[in-house]
């Protein structure tokens, strides 16, 4: 993967993001040197189905439902207007915040998206790297196509972040916290939306998941836990011996369709150190419950419209989330982001932090 051009600090802190329209223009004038990606976010979506094919499209494009949830949060974002304001003190620009006792130079983040290789041959191991290059935090997600220790080393000394999705077996969880501490990941964000695959006509019209063919499931194929039990139930095989049967196995964990409860994040925090968040929250009860039950953050999220179909856009709920818990724990953002102008919406309306994904 090509190095990311480095950009000069800022004399009073912060990166100096305008540089990189102006290596954008230098380059295209002086060298006839063209943006490899678009810079238009309403043309993403047709450069990459030139570049990927129909099922892996399908995947990162598609849906639940009829994607109402997906217009939902594009929406949101449409209704609420920015009003400039002229003759500020706005010359020198500071983007950094401090999340959790660190600081980082923007208020983005990489958010977790599973399944990198059928994008990309450098999977997640290759974003974790750029993540580290332009000092953004990566949050790693437990259905990636690269395993945690991976995503370690390419990250290096870079933020990294781990993402759960919560298995049913106790002894498998603990594990995965285990690894992820050991290996320096700061923050566990936990998902709470997706204890069940949605239905996504994308994928269901050309009967493709991933994770059935093994795509997705490293994280639970180089787990110590459980390959213990996978071996135990079927005479010490390995799932490099039955990748199907393996993916079936490690799909009844994550997938399985069984929802854990408030009572259990008792266990979360007893085998996780560190700042805990909580990935999925759309109601103001459930932000509520959250501070009750001790965790330092949330995620005000519909998943980017991809598990209920039919829900409230997140933007739309982001402020009287704010106003009910915003001075208790850390709200961060996602859903439905596509420009630098919807993180300033978000940052406006209260989150502390954006992340980025689809």
């Amino acid at each position: 993967m090509p190095r990311v051009q480095e950009h000069p600090e800022h004399p009073e802190g912060g990166r100096k993001y305008g540089a990189f329209q102006t290596a954008i223009y230098k380059d295209g004038i002086l060298n006839q040197k063209l943006p490899t990606v678009t810079t238009d976010s309403n043309k993403l979506e047709e450069q990459a189905r030139k570049f990927l094919d129909v099922r892996s499209f399908n995947y990162v494009a598609g849906g639940a439902g009829e994607k109402a949830t997906m217009d939902a949060n594009r929406l949101a974002f449409r209704q609420w207007k920015i009003i400039p304001r002229m003759l500020r003190p706005t010359t020198h620009r500071d983007l950094r915040v401090e999340l959790f006792g660190q600081t980082f130079d923007s208020p983005l983040l990489v958010a977790p998206i599973g399944v990198q290789t059928i994008f990309h041959r450098d999977k997640e191991i290759g974003v974790a790297e750029i993540a580290h290059e332009i000092g953004v935090p990566y949050i790693l997600s437990t259905a990636s196509s690269s395993s945690i220790e991976e995503v370690a080393e390419a990250s290096g000394d870079g933020a990294r972040w781990y993402q759960l999705y919560w298995p049913q077996d106790n002894e498998i969880t603990k594990s995965l916290l285990r690894r992820a501490k050991n290996n320096g990941f700061k923050v566990l964000v936990v998902t709470l939306d997706t204890w069940a695959l949605a239905w996504r006509p994308a994928d269901l019209d050309n009967a493709y998941v991933p994770f059935a063919s093994g795509i997705g499931d490293q994280t639970g194929f180089s787990d110590p836990a459980f390959r213990a039990k996978f071996a135990k139930k079927y005479n010490n095989r390995t799932p490099d011996d039955d990748v199907f049967l393996a993916s079936r196995e490690w799909e009844a964990e994550v997938f399985s369709g069984a929802a854990h409860t408030w009572e259990d994040l008792e266990l979360i925090k007893a085998e996780w150190e560190g700042p805990i968040v909580l990935k999925g929250i759309q109601h103001v009860e459930d932000a509520k419950k959250a501070v009750e039950a001790g965790m330092h953050g949330i995620v005000v999220s519909n998943h980017g419209g991809r598990q209920l179909d039919g829900a409230i856009g997140s933007l739309e709920v982001l402020p009287e989330i704010v106003e009910a818990v915003g001075d208790k724990l850390t709200v961060l953002f996602d859903s439905g982001v596509r420009t630098g102008v919807d993180v300033i919406k978000a940052l406006c309306l209260g989150a502390k932090g954006v992340l980025v994904g689809r």
